[in-house]
C-alpha cells in the first residue's frame, strides 16, 4: 500500500494551455524541428517585451550563461581574460558558478543579504582586487538585486556587470526589468520558472558585438548564422565558405524549433502570469511576514515571486528537518533556498575559487532556509496550509 501523502502544495504546475499544444502540433506538421524561423521570432519578440536590442534563445538557463560569459571572454572591447576574478554570491544554482570555471576564469564568492537573499555590496566591496573583472549578480527567487549599488560599483571600479535572471522573468526596479541592468542578462524558461519552453534559456543584450559573437557561440563558432556586415569575421559571399568557417571556440546548445513555438505563446501570458504570482506574493507578505518563527524575503523594487523563502527563527531556528517532516506529511513540497551555501559544497575542490572565512548570511541560509512554492493562479488555501503546519510545530 502506496503511503506517500498525497501533493496538496506543489512547487510548479504547468501554465501552458491548447495554445502551446496548438503551437507544437504546428511545428510537427511544419517538419522543421531543428531551430528555425519559430525560434527568430520568439528571440525578437523577447527582445522587444523587455527592451533591449537583441535576444538569442538556447537550451537551457544554463547555456545561457555559459554563452554569455564566453561572449565576454572573446569580445575584444572587455578586457575578460583566464584568471581574471568573476565576483559571484554565495547562494545561487551550480550553473551560475561553473561557466566562470569552465571559462578559466576565478570564482570569487562573496556573501548575500540576510533579508533580501540577494549578493551584499557591501561584502562585494570589500572583496574587489586588482583582478576583479566583472560581478554575476543574481536576482533570487524573483527579487531583484540592488541594481543601483551594483552600477555604481562597476561604474567606480571598472567592472564588468553581468546578471543570471534565471528566477526572476517578469520583475523591475524602476522603469526597467531585471536582466537589462548589465551588459548581458540571462533568463530560463525551463518546467518551473515564469515560462516554460519545456528546455530553454534566453540572453539578453544591447550590444552588437556581443550578440553576434553569442550567435556564433551558440552553433560551433561558425559564421553561418552571422549577417554579412558582423563584427566578429568579415563573410566572403561564398556561401559554401560562410557556411563552415569556425571563428570563435563555440558550442552546440542551439534551442529546438519547438521551443520557440511554445515561448511565444508563453510571452503573450507573461503579464498575467507575473501578476498571478504578484497576487500570492502580497498574501504571503501580510500572513507571514510579522511572524517571530521565520525571516522571509524582503522585497527591493517589484519581485516577480518566484517562490516563498523562509529562514526559520525563534523557536524553528535549528529545526529544519523536524519542519521540513512535517511539510511532507501535509503534502507540501520544498527544496533548499536555491542551492543553500555553495561554498559547502564537495565540488569546490575542482574550482578555482576564493572564499572568505566566514560567510555567516549564506551559512544562516544553508542551515536553516527552505521556500515553498508560487504559481500563477490564486493559492489562499495552499497558504493556509503551510501557515497551519508552522503553527502546528511546539
Amino acid at each position: 500500500m502506496d503511503t506517500t501523502p498525497q501533493i496538496r502544495y506543489p512547487l510548479a504546475t504547468s501554465t501552458w494551455d491548447e495554445e502551446e499544444y496548438a503551437a507544437i502540433q504546428a511545428v510537427v506538421t511544419s517538419g522543421r524541428f531543428t531551430m528555425g524561423p519559430e525560434v527568430r521570432s520568439f528571440e525578437e519578440e523577447f527582445a522587444a517585451y523587455f527592451g533591449s536590442k537583441h535576444a538569442v534563445m538556447v537550451n537551457s538557463g544554463s547555456s545561457a550563461n555559459l554563452i554569455a560569459l564566453a561572449a565576454a571572454v572573446v569580445n575584444p572591447d572587455m578586457d575578460l581574460n583566464p584568471g581574471d576574478e568573476v565576483i559571484v554570491p554565495a547562494i545561487s544554482w551550480a550553473t551560475t558558478f561553473y561557466p566562470v570555471h569552465q571559462l578559466g576564469l576565478k570564482l570569487r564568492f562573496v556573501d548575500v543579504d540576510l533579508d533580501t537573499l540577494n549578493i551584499s555590496p557591501v561584502e562585494i566591496q570589500k572583496h574587489i582586487t586588482p583582478k576583479t573583472k566583472a560581478i554575476l549578480a543574481v536576482s533570487l527567487l524573483g527579487n531583484p538585486a540592488d541594481f543601483a549599488a551594483l552600477r555604481k560599483l562597476c561604474d567606480d571600479n571598472s567592472l564588468i556587470l553581468i546578471e543570471d535572471n534565471a528566477e526572476s522573468l517578469g520583475a523591475r526596479q524602476g522603469e526597467k526589468f531585471t536582466g537589462t541592468f548589465g551588459a548581458m542578462g540571462t533568463f530560463s524558461s525551463f518546467f518551473s520558472h515564469h515560462i516554460s519552453t519545456m528546455e530553454g534559456g534566453l540572453i539578453v543584450t544591447d550590444d552588437r558585438y556581443l550578440y553576434e559573437a553569442m550567435i556564433s557561440l551558440r552553433a560551433h563558432g561558425w559564421t553561418r548564422e552571422l549577417p554579412a556586415d558582423n563584427l566578429i569575421f568579415p563573410k566572403t559571399g561564398d556561401t559554401f565558405d560562410d557556411f563552415y568557417r569556425f571563428v570563435l571556440p563555440g558550442y552546440n546548445v542551439r534551442p529546438l524549433e519547438m521551443s520557440g513555438a511554445i515561448g511565444r505563446k508563453q510571452l503573450l501570458k507573461v503579464p498575467a502570469l507575473v501578476t498571478g504570482r504578484q497576487a500570492n506574493g502580497s498574501i504571503f507578505e501580510e500572513m507571514f511576514s510579522f511572524r517571530d518563527d521565520i525571516r522571509i524575503q524582503k522585497v527591493q523594487g517589484e519581485s516577480s515571486w518566484f517562490g516563498f523563502s523562509m529562514v526559520l527563527e525563534g523557536k524553528l531556528r535549528g529545526r529544519r528537518a523536524e519542519v521540513t517532516s512535517m511539510l511532507a506529511d501535509a503534502g507540501i513540497d520544498f527544496r533548499p533556498i536555491v542551492a543553500g551555501n555553495f561554498t559547502r559544497n564537495p565540488v569546490m575542490r575542482y574550482l578555482d575559487a576564493s572564499v572568505p572565512a566566514d560567510l555567516p548570511n549564506s551559512d544562516r541560509i544553508h542551515e536553516d532556509g527552505l521556500f515553498v512554492g508560487n504559481h500563477h493562479y490564486p493559492i489562499p488555501r495552499e497558504l493556509e496550509l503551510l501557515e497551519s503546519v508552522l503553527d502546528s510545530v511546539k
